[in-house]
């Protein structure tokens, strides 16, 4: 038994219904009809696109441009292009690097270790509270979070100054107290901004650990699992990828705190709580360099840069 062909552009085909009729030949859709096709799919998005370009790329390449060169606020005509010399200068003083260690110090106390495990702690305490504890912790967490960064500034700058809260309580308790603000400024600072930002943290492990089955936890806890256990071995490689956001977007964020270290301290005393944005500020607006003050800004989005990439990369692993 064998088989007819198929049949070509030009053969005859048998239909059931009629007389025989040639068979077209299939046509491409033509380059006019696929480039109408796409613009009409990228018409949605345009306002979107034009107005990024307009006030996010359009302002970063502006900047990426003065940090090459010698602009002032005062006391120029005009500025000219000095190449890679603002960076230089950058890597070469001390007032620079000292910003840079402090900067690391501030988001890894604050970010990476503070406001990332108090809020895991926090929510898998909320786990296992009754509903009023719940409702009573998050609302006094949340509100610490809502709080305006200035408010939120003068009210750590009152718990921690000499004659402040936290004295006043160690003096209760017979223990030494200490002008926190001038002794440990950075520490100061960090505890701070975990005070503020953990609240965020705690709503995105609260989620993660919402979408745990019960019946793996239930299952371990049965097979003898302790609570350490079941937290290393299934709560946290179940949540990884939440953990992985969190952990970007607390990082980008402190990376840029301004507010509330400038109203605390304003990066004093002398210069060991200036992290990098207050150093920015100081250079640009305060020393009238906003060439040299762009070139830290732009040196400061090549780190956040650096630390969303790392993060992207341990996103894309699966559980």
């Amino acid at each position: 038994m064998t088989t007819a062909p198929p049949a070509g552009p030009g053969d005859i085909v048998k239909t059931a219904q009629g007389p025989d009729v040639p068979r077209r030949p299939s046509r491409p859709p033509s380059r006019s009809r696929l480039t109408g096709r796409a613009l009409s799919r990228a018409l949605p998005v345009s306002p979107a696109v034009i107005l990024l370009l307009l006030f996010l790329a359009g302002p970063i390449g502006y900047c990426a441009y003065i940090a090459f060169t010698d602009l002032q606020l005062t006391g120029q005509a005009e500025s000219s292009f000095v190449g890679f010399d603002n960076f230089r200068k950058a890597f070469g003083d001390e007032a620079f690097l000292n910003a840079v260690w402090l900067t690391l110090v501030f988001t890894v106390v604050s970010s990476l270790i503070g406001q990332n495990t108090i809020g895991l702690a926090l929510a898998s305490l909320m786990q296992r509270a009754s509903k009023p504890v719940r409702t009573l912790t998050g609302a006094i967490v949340i509100t610490a979070w809502v709080l305006p960064e200035v408010v939120a500034a003068f009210l750590l700058y009152a718990f921690f100054r000499r004659e402040g809260t936290l004295n006043a309580v160690l003096d209760f308790l017979h223990l030494p107290s200490q002008n926190w603000m001038y002794t440990l400024p950075i520490l100061a600072v960090s505890f701070a901004n975990v005070w503020r930002g953990t609240a965020f943290s705690m709503l995105v492990y609260s989620a993660a650990l919402n979408e745990i089955p019960k019946e793996i936890t239930e299952a371990a806890e049965v097979d003898g699992a302790g609570g350490w256990r079941r937290m290393w071995h299934i709560t946290l490689p179940m949540i990884r990828r939440s953990i992985g956001t969190n952990l970007m977007l607390n990082t980008l964020q402190t990376l840029s705190v301004f507010g509330l270290i400038w109203v605390m301290t304003r990066g004093g005393p002398g210069n060991r709580s200036q992290t990098l944005p207050l150093f920015m500020y100081e250079q640009a607006f305060q020393k009238s360099m906003i060439g040299y003050g762009t070139a830290v800004a732009l040196l400061l989005l090549v780190v956040g840069s650096l630390f969303s990439l790392v993060y992207m990369r341990l996103l894309r692993t699966e559980v």
